[in-house]
């Protein structure tokens, strides 16, 4: 039974022990000799990240109309410095003063601009031959708003006003969909038939992601992202991908059309595409694009400043190395030597055939680099925790920064392609069962002589520099006494001295937000984003009930039986829940012959109470929802479906 935190305060346990660590002596021992091996001081990025600026939102601040922060930049002046603090990664430091460069961008001239710098991602503009064509459209309707209003009042203000044409979503991740009710409004769309353009499989791929584990995802991301530690030196300075996740409005808005496995050219307002599928790369609907009028070339999310997850921290479903790099040799042999610019979903462009040619073959050696040598080694014994510590960075990645591992790693990335290929065993019968962690941390401390003891050769471990040790030992000792103040504190400095070296920003944060959890003091959450209605209303019926479903507590229902038939009158659909044996299994499409109870109710409805803007016995009262047949039984049984609470602990029991 995991503890929440609340346990402690009920004993009277202190949590809150320790102020921060600075940089020990091996922490910058450690900046020091990375700063020595890369071209720390290389202008090109920062000459490409700044090229072309003509606007910018003051102080990076948006707001909505009541006043709430959605995005403020100010708070991370301290990235003004060109020096990298000791409590900082040197090569992280440098990608997060990049991504810190903020406003409107000018691509390429009178045709292409960017949006850059107010949200996780980026926002392409592309002038067609009556209007606009919008790339990505971020993550939160205010920043998306805010930065096509930096656009109209800055390019429309001297060209003249043009309509959006179409909206292009690039992939099916939603920061890159869910800003569109902020630059259009689904009755536009209809009204001025603009075209929504995306790749196939996106609709089922967009809206169910994260539904179905969206609690344990949502949690861990909180920690990946650094929203709950405070931004600064010694805290949150940028994820790697891109500065943060703004707290905004997600939306979504059903494309009108999709391109297919093939990919093939489409013209959208007057204008040539050329689209390559990337589905299964870093999302499984993707696709890259190019436009030849432009020379521009599109890489979406394939092809960033920087390794990506093949597996992210936050947890999602492994990504295909193997594929990812085929398709950037795809876009090197369609496009290389032919497209004088690259541009992407986050991050900055890059300019000059010659370059992006080498950007793509650089990016394409990482990812095989990634798959090749995990499986050179796995195929030769080594397992999962053994592949990174055998494996050196890819040459390639001394040289190229967009190949270097600021928000995947290789390290990671590698573990990843294991499991893809191998699942989560290493093959050992000893780990095939493993006591769990709250049981085997007590005989570890028993074996070790004592808390006392443990305590001791973690502190020794902490002082010799070897951080991954400390913190494996002192991580026995939290869960086998997580009232220890000193244990945590001690785990806390650990995590301090692996979050200063960390290269990428994910894993950066994750340690210094498991280190203020230990502490006691993590912040409330910076980053709190709402679903819009048009989010969930995209949801489809199935997965809800599937999700429903993961809700259900067998333990306490084993003993009910019964169907429950719904039906969902304005959206024509019925599910049947059968329930037996511990097992709720939801039949979509189906209308059972004898039902248990018949529960009719309207989809927007059901909405409503997904956006917990509704309850259903308050329904049930007021009529919106009817229950025939056995209401006692439906009652007994929804019952039984009790919320995850979202704020379980990570790192401690």
């Amino acid at each position: 039974m995991r503890r929440l935190t609340a346990l402690l305060l009920v004993m009277g346990l202190p949590f809150a022990v320790a102020a921060q660590d600075p940089a020990s002596e091996a922490t910058r021992a450690a900046q020091a000799d990375l700063a020595k091996r890369l071209p720390i001081d290389d202008p090109r990025d920062e000459a490409n990240a700044t090229r072309g600026k003509i606007a910018e939102i003051p102080g990076g601040l948006i707001q909505t109309a009541d006043s709430r922060i959605v995005w403020d930049r100010r708070p991370y002046a301290f990235l003004d410095a060109k020096q990298a603090p000791d409590t900082v990664n040197p090569s992280l430091w440098r990608q997060a003063r990049l991504n810190a460069v903020h406003g409107l961008f000018e691509v390429v001239p009178g045709s292409i601009w960017q949006i850059r710098g107010y949200d996780l991602s980026v926002m392409t503009i592309i002038r067609g031959k009556t209007g606009w064509i919008v790339v990505d459209p971020l993550l939160s309707e205010e920043t998306a708003a805010a930065g096509w209003k930096l656009f109209a009042d800055t390019v429309e203000a001297k060209s003249g006003k043009r309509p959006i044409k179409a909206v292009i979503f690039s992939h099916s991740h939603s920061d890159h969909f869910g800003g569109v009710g902020g630059i259009v409004t689904a009755e536009q769309t209809k009204a001025e038939n603009i075209r929504i353009i995306a790749p196939h499989g996106f609709s089922e791929e967009a809206t169910s992601e994260n539904v179905l584990a969206g609690g344990a995802m949502g949690r861990r991301a909180l920690y990946m992202f650094g929203a709950i530690v405070p931004p600064g030196p010694m805290g949150q300075v940028d994820t790697g991908l891109g500065p943060k996740l703004s707290s905004g409005t997600i939306g979504y808005m059903e494309p009108t059309e999709t391109v297919g496995e093939q990919g093939g050219t489409l013209t959208i307002d007057g204008l040539a595409f050329d689209f390559l599928d990337a589905g299964g790369t870093e999302a499984p609907s993707e696709f890259t694009f190019y436009i030849p009028a432009y020379k521009a070339l599109h890489t979406t999310e394939v092809v960033t400043h920087n390794l990506h997850n093949i597996l992210t921290l936050r947890g999602a479903q492994v990504r295909d190395a193997l594929r990812w790099s085929k398709v950037i040799d795809a876009m090197l042999l369609k496009w290389g030597g032919t497209a004088e610019v690259a541009l992407a979903s986050h991050h900055w462009p890059t300019w000059g055939a010659g370059e992006v040619s080498s950007m793509l073959a650089n990016q394409r050696d990482a990812y095989r680099y990634v798959h090749d040598r995990t499986l050179f080694l796995a195929n030769r014994g080594a397992t999962l925790h053994e592949l990174a510590d055998q494996t050196a960075e890819a040459p390639v990645q001394a040289a190229d920064f967009s190949t270097r591992g600021y928000y995947g790693t290789l390290n990671h990335d590698m573990k990843a392609t294991y499991q893809r290929y191998f699942g989560w065993w290493d093959g050992n019968p000893a780990n095939f069962n493993p006591l769990p962690p709250e049981q085997s941390a007590p005989k570890y401390v028993a074996l070790a002589g004592g808390a006392d003891k443990l305590l001791a050769a973690g502190r020794a471990a902490l002082k010799a520099g070897d951080y991954r040790w400390a913190a494996e030992l002192l991580n026995k000792l939290v869960f086998a006494e997580p009232g220890n103040k000193e244990a945590r504190a001690t785990l806390a400095s650990a995590y301090d001295q692996l979050g200063y070296q960390a290269e990428s920003g994910a894993w950066r944060n994750y340690y210094l937000a498991g280190a203020a959890s230990l502490r006691g003091n993590a912040a409330e959450a910076a980053t709190s984003n709402g679903q819009s209605r048009s989010f969930v209303s995209a949801i489809p019926t199935a997965v809800f009930f599937d999700a429903l479903a993961t809700r259900f507590d067998a333990a306490k229902g084993s003993a009910l039986k019964g169907t429950f038939q719904f039906i969902l009158p304005d959206s024509k659909e019925s599910v049947a829940v059968v329930v037996g044996g511990g097992v709720e299994f939801p039949r979509y499409g189906v209308t059972d012959p004898a039902p248990t109870a018949t529960i009719t109710i309207d989809r927007k409805i059901l909405d409503e109470a997904m956006m917990g803007r509704a309850q259903f016995p308050a329904l049930i009262q007021s009529g919106a929802i009817k229950v025939d047949g056995d209401r006692q039984a439906f009652l007994s049984w929804f019952g039984l479906h009790p919320p995850a609470d979202p704020r379980f602990n990570v790192v401690v029991p």
